[in-house]
């Protein structure tokens, strides 16, 4: 999107004021992945900027730019983190002269670092020289004096580049957007499955002490030879005993209070993977109870299943910011 900087100025409030209050009222879930584009025009120069993001940790931000522009760093860092909560972002500027007759100075501190590092080399036996057209043609040797005059010409260029970034960045929101409504949806649906197994364990868990009883009256009914008196009373602590060790109530509940957490992070503003992450430890770590007590076929078999869906989960979520 090619944008001219004059026609900029009265909007670029406006639309941060706009962005922060549509994010207010609508709930999204948004992904780590996206990239966004702009161009503006300025001063004679077409500032190009690009921005891509990937999955991290924490909101990590890089910039590929013009080493005259360093100066801007800090506010376009704020600009970027204002809008994105986590991952790795790449924010690359570059910019094209439109006219051929802007003035330009030598960047002497910059063509003496070069000079230096020719006379080191030659220190190791390298030969060659340096002549004008190699010196021109050097990153950061030329810079317009627009961009040298004075600070409010610098806070001109430090707007002018913010605007354009934040530009870049609907794009790449959009894109994340897009993408996270399509991972909320996939995990949703898991969330669905998990659900329905999770209800399947909850009329099953009461049937296992019963089959327990009558399992174990049968085989002492074949072990006893008639010369073992049978005791109802120690049977019956026994059946009361293993209830009690496979009692699975408590993890049914906790599971069932996580899946609808997990519904509400992803429908709540902001970043919510890492909530999401913490989340998906508990479930597994129910499931995994639930596991370690069920002396049941079938439940055992439920919460083989529960884990594979929790892990397709886990990898989504590694996705959402």
């Amino acid at each position: 999107m090619e944008v001219v900087w004059p026609q900029l100025v009265p909007l670029v409030s406006l639309i941060v004021i706009n962005y922060n209050s549509i994010m207010d009222v609508i709930p999204m879930s948004l992904s780590m992945t996206g990239f966004g584009q702009s161009a503006i025009k300025f001063e004679g120069y077409t500032v190009t900027i690009e921005v891509k993001s990937v999955n991290h940790r924490y909101c990590e931000v890089l910039f590929r730019m013009p080493r005259e522009w360093a100066c801007f760093e800090d506010a376009l860092r704020r600009t970027v983190q204002s809008r994105i909560g986590r991952g790795r972002i790449d924010v690359y500027m570059n910019r094209e002269s439109d006219d051929e007759n802007i003035s330009q100075d030598l960047n002497h501190a910059v063509v003496k670092s070069y000079l230096k590092a020719a006379d080191e080399l030659r220190a190791y036996g390298i030969e060659g020289d340096l002549t004008i057209r190699d010196i021109l043609s050097l990153p950061d040797v030329l810079v317009s004096r627009s961009e040298q005059s004075g600070e409010d010409k610098r806070q001109q260029w430090s707007e002018m580049l913010c605007a354009g970034l934040n530009d870049a960045l609907d794009g790449l929101i959009e894109m994340r957007s897009r993408e996270g409504a399509l991972l909320a949806q996939d995990i949703e649906h898991r969330i669905e499955r998990l659900q329905t197994l999770q209800s399947e364990m909850v009329s099953l868990a009461p049937t296992v002490t019963a089959e327990y009883r009558t399992r174990l009256r049968q085989r002492l009914e074949a072990l006893n030879d008639g010369s073992l008196t049978f005791d109802e009373h120690i049977f019956g602590m026994e059946v009361a005993l293993f209830a009690e060790r496979s009692n699975v109530d408590e993890e049914l509940i906790r599971l069932q209070s996580h899946f609808n957490q997990c519904r509400q992070l992803l429908h709540q503003n902001g970043p919510s993977g890492r909530k999401l992450d913490f989340l998906i430890q508990e479930m597994n770590r129910e499931v995994n109870t639930i596991g370690s007590k069920a002396n049941h076929l079938t439940l055992v078999n439920r919460v083989v299943e529960m884990k594979a869906e929790l892990e397709k989960i886990r990898e989504q979520a590694a996705n959402v910011e």
